[in-house]
């Protein structure tokens, strides 16, 4: 399957809008359930969608289910095991930072996954494309300070901030890795079978570690699966818009234009949060917008 040279940017716009409403799902869930159980709620409401996803394509293309080579373990692995980390550590640090502010430091990803990708996967960074992700992410910076200070609310949820754009990091490229792997031209179908693959794989784990460690909060998921249904529908809708991005281009080029979603995170942020915009945070919105653009225009 051919696919027009602009259709990952297509894609990954509507995965950030996606992911931005997931998050905020999550944020409230965190609450009621605990920084895992928000976690495992993405998975284990995100995987039934993501096998139907996966279905429908086989349906559509009349294909057989790719058999993946001993080079998808590591990468799915990989892939799978560090989201688990970066979701956890993001709704970590949401419950003691403003959510637009936590959502700017997990996008230090953006760097990480450029030299990520030029290693593992030697994905192409040419000046250009640096200059434009720098630009983009200095825009992410500038909106995480609050007056004066980057780091005012402490040290402990800014940390926990940048580990987490480090996890995304690694779980982009482990993904991409993953897809590559695959060795088949359909992107769509490579794309849906990760993805799927991905899903059941973190779903069996949390379950386990949580049926293991602490029964209670299967419970109280089950209790919520109203919100936790839509919070898992939005996830794999969103991971599946990501997925399909990742098999077009480069880790570093599809997070790059995934900075909208700080753009989507302050709209939630103001109309659902009711936290004001402040200058600071608009003129770092017009750098990310001006290195996604400059960034497009690169390729």
């Amino acid at each position: 399957m051919i696919a027009a040279p602009w259709l990952w940017a297509v894609f990954t716009v509507f995965a950030a809008a996606g992911q931005s409403a997931r998050n905020a799902m999550q944020r409230e869930l965190t609450a009621a359930l605990g920084t895992v159980g928000a976690t495992h709620v993405r998975f284990l409401f995100g995987f039934p969608f993501a096998l139907v996803f996966l279905g429908v394509v086989l349906i559509a293309t009349g294909s057989g289910l790719p058999r993946p080579g001993l080079a998808f373990v590591p990468w799915i692995l990989l892939g799978a095991l560090t989201q688990i980390c970066a979701t956890a550590t993001m709704l970590a640090a949401m419950s003691d930072r403003s959510f637009v502010v936590t959502i700017a430091y997990t996008k230090t990803e953006v760097i990480q996954a450029a030299v990520f990708g030029l290693i593992f996967l030697g994905d192409p960074l040419t000046v250009p494309i640096a200059v434009a992700i720098l630009v983009a992410t200095a825009g992410v910076w500038l909106m995480s300070f609050k007056g004066n200070a980057p780091m005012q609310g402490g040290l402990k949820p800014t940390l926990l901030g940048l580990v987490s754009g480090a996890m995304l990091a690694l779980s982009a490229t482990g993904y991409r890795g993953a897809i590559l792997s695959l060795g088949r031209p359909d992107f769509v179908l490579t794309a849906t079978f990760t993805l799927a693959c991905g899903l059941v794989l973190q779903s069996a784990l949390l379950t386990t570690y949580l049926a293991l460690r602490d029964r209670g909060v299967l419970i109280a998921i089950a209790r919520a699966w109203r919100p936790s249904l839509f919070a898992g529908f939005m996830g794999a809708t969103a991971s599946e818009f990501w997925f399909l991005a990742f098999a077009l281009t480069s880790a570093a080029n599809v997070r790059t234009v995934g900075l909208a979603e700080v753009l989507f995170a302050q709209a939630i942020s103001y109309f659902i949060f009711k936290q004001a915009t402040s200058r600071r945070e608009v003129i770092g919105m017009a750098l990310i917008v001006a290195g996604v653009t400059m960034l497009i225009w690169a390729q």
